[in-house]
C-alpha cells in the first residue's frame, strides 16, 4: 500500500512537470491499467474542484488535460476553462459540452503581489442549485492561470449576441435562435467526427437597434468588393450621410462578415455579423432564411480560411450545420412572438 501511494505521488508530481502536451500523453500511455488510471486521475481532480489559489486552478487544468487524453469513463467531460468577467479580470470555471458550469465559478482580484480569488463574485454549483461564496479575498500568489488546451468535444458552431438590444420584430427570431436553435446545435452537432484541431467558431451578432436618442445603433453594410479598413468606415459613411444624420440616427458603417485570427492556443475563431435595421423590417420567416444564411456563409468562409492551416472536416460540420438549420427554420415561433407578427 505504501509502495502504491509513493507511486501515485510520483506520478501526480510527474504529470505536473510535463508541460507538453505530446509528452504527457506519451506519459500516460504507459500505462498498463487505463481504467485505475482514470479513477486516480478523478480523484486526484474532484480534490482540486474548489480550488483555493492559482496553483491548485493550474493543478485542476492539467488534471483535465490528463483526462481529456485517457477518457472520462462514466463522468461527464468537463473543460478548464480561463475566460474574463464583466469586469475585465479573469474567470475561471469547469464546462461541460453544453457549456454548462460545474463546481467552482471564481472571479478572480489583481492584487499587486499576483492573483487572488474574489470570493464575493464567485460561486460554487451543485446539481441543482448555485451558492454564494461569501466575501473576501483569497490566497495571493504571481501565477499565471492556465486554460485547458486539449479541450473536449462539443458543438464547435457557437452562437452569440454582441448587445442585447434589437427592434421589436426582431425578438421572437432572436429569442428563438438563442432557445431553439442553440440547445438543437448542442445537441445534434456531431464534434467527435469533425477532428480536434478546432474548438469554437464564435458567430458575434450584432443587431440594429433604436431605444431612444441616447440609445440607437443602425448598421449601414459596407460594399466588400471596398476592403475598407477600420480607420475608412467613418470617412466612407460620410460620403453617404451628413454627420447630422449619423448622430441623429446612430449610423455605422460596418462590413457583414469580420473574420477574427485563429487562436490556436484555444483553437477559436472569432466572426462578427452585423444586421442593419432593414433586416428587423422583414417578416419572420425571411429573417430567419438570412440568419441561417449568413450563418453558412460564415462557417462556409471560415473553413476556406482554415482549411491549409488545420486538419478539421467542414465539409460534414457544415452538412449537420444545414440540416439542423433547415429545421430551425420551419419551426413555428408562436412561444417566440415578443414582436409583430408578420
Amino acid at each position: 500500500m505504501m509502495a502504491a501511494v509513493l507511486s501515485s505521488k510520483k506520478m501526480t508530481k510527474k504529470i505536473f512537470e510535463i508541460d507538453d502536451l505530446v509528452e504527457l500523453k506519451a506519459y500516460l500511455m504507459r500505462h498498463d491499467d487505463v481504467d485505475a488510471l482514470r479513477r486516480y486521475l478523478l480523484s486526484e481532480f474532484v480534490r482540486r474542484v474548489r480550488y483555493r489559489n492559482a496553483d491548485e486552478w493550474n493543478e485542476a487544468v492539467r488534471l483535465c488535460e490528463c483526462l481529456a487524453i485517457v477518457g472520462w469513463g462514466s463522468h461527464e467531460p468537463l473543460e478548464a476553462v480561463r475566460g474574463s468577467y464583466f469586469n475585465g479580470n479573469p474567470n475561471t470555471w469547469f464546462a461541460d459540452r453544453n457549456g454548462v458550469t460545474h463546481y467552482f465559478d471564481a472571479v478572480w482580484s489583481k492584487r499587486r503581489q499576483g492573483m487572488a480569488i474574489d470570493y464575493e463574485l464567485s460561486h460554487f454549483h451543485y446539481d441543482s442549485r448555485v451558492e454564494a461564496c461569501g466575501s473576501g479575498i483569497g490566497d495571493v500568489q504571481d501565477r499565471s492561470l492556465c486554460s485547458q488546451r486539449n479541450w473536449i468535444a462539443k458543438n464547435p458552431v457557437r452562437l452569440m449576441r454582441g448587445l442585447a438590444n434589437c427592434y421589436e420584430n426582431s425578438k421572437a427570431v432572436i429569442e428563438s435562435m438563442e432557445q431553439d436553435l442553440r440547445p438543437a446545435l448542442d445537441r445534434r452537432m456531431r464534434p467527435e467526427l469533425y477532428g480536434d484541431a478546432l474548438n469554437k467558431i464564435i458567430l458575434n451578432c450584432s443587431f440594429s437597434f433604436y431605444d431612444n436618442d441616447h440609445c440607437k445603433t443602425n448598421y449601414i453594410i459596407a460594399d466588400e468588393a471596398l476592403n475598407l479598413r477600420s480607420k475608412d468606415l467613418y470617412p466612407a459613411l460620410l460620403t453617404m450621410y451628413s454627420e447630422k444624420e449619423i448622430d441623429d440616427n446612430g449610423y455605422y458603417l460596418r462590413p457583414r462578415f469580420t473574420y477574427g485570427p485563429f487562436r490556436k492556443d484555444t483553437g477559436t475563431v472569432r466572426v462578427n455579423i452585423v444586421f442593419e435595421k432593414e433586416f428587423s423590417e422583414l417578416p419572420h420567416d425571411r429573417q430567419k432564411q438570412l440568419l441561417c444564411d449568413y450563418i453558412i456563409h460564415a462557417v462556409s468562409t471560415t473553413g476556406k480560411r482554415l482549411a491549409r492551416k488545420i486538419t478539421y472536416d467542414f465539409a460534414l460540420l457544415t452538412d449537420d450545420l444545414c440540416a439542423i438549420l433547415a429545421e430551425w427554420r420551419a419551426m413555428d415561433l408562436l412561444n417566440h412572438d415578443s414582436g409583430q407578427r408578420t
